[in-house]
């Protein structure tokens, strides 16, 4: 089971990242990240990563990053996360990435899904996911929520990440 953390900032860069002395693919690439706080990252992008609503990320656009805590990372200076979702950040918007459970809680009991006939639920390419959302690795994207513990919130869009 994943284990969601979040990393945020600025996109300083975006390279092709080799993953050896006769990679030719540039099929990784390797996000440079300035944080919150003048803090460093950077994120290795595959193309397994998810781009929430499918954008083109650039230099200059602030993100939210999404890795398995997990997963071992090299001790390396800046740090460096696989990323497994990217969004870019919105104020509209908020997004959260985490296993639900069956009464839709997040893992960290932060926030509580209450769906309506207006929520998309979606798989990572894009079409309408058909089976039940409970117990699953959830990409939600939601705007207002309920002040309470956990906060309670309508979310716009669902993607169920289908690899648990």
């Amino acid at each position: 089971m994943k284990e969601f953390l979040s990393v945020e900032g600025v996109v300083k860069s975006i390279e092709v990242m080799k993953t050896s002395v006769n990679d030719t693919s540039a099929c990784t690439m390797i996000m440079s990240v300035r944080g919150r706080r003048d803090d460093d990252f950077n994120l290795v992008v595959s193309r397994d990563t998810y781009f929430v609503d499918h954008v083109n990320i650039r230099p200059g656009d602030y993100i939210i990053g999404f890795y398995d805590a997990l997963a071992p990372v090299p001790l390396i200076f800046p740090p460096q996360y696989r990323a497994i979702v990217i969004a870019r950040r919105s104020r509209k918007e908020n997004v959260i990435v985490s296993h639900f459970n069956r009464r839709l809680v997040s893992r960290d009991d932060s926030l509580r899904l209450n769906i309506s006939n207006r929520t998309q639920i979606l798989l990572e390419n894009g079409q309408s996911f058909l089976g039940n959302i409970e117990n699953r690795n959830l990409v939600v994207v939601y705007g207002m929520s309920t002040k309470s513990i956990p906060a309670i919130t309508t979310p716009s869009q669902i993607i169920v990440l289908c690899d648990n």
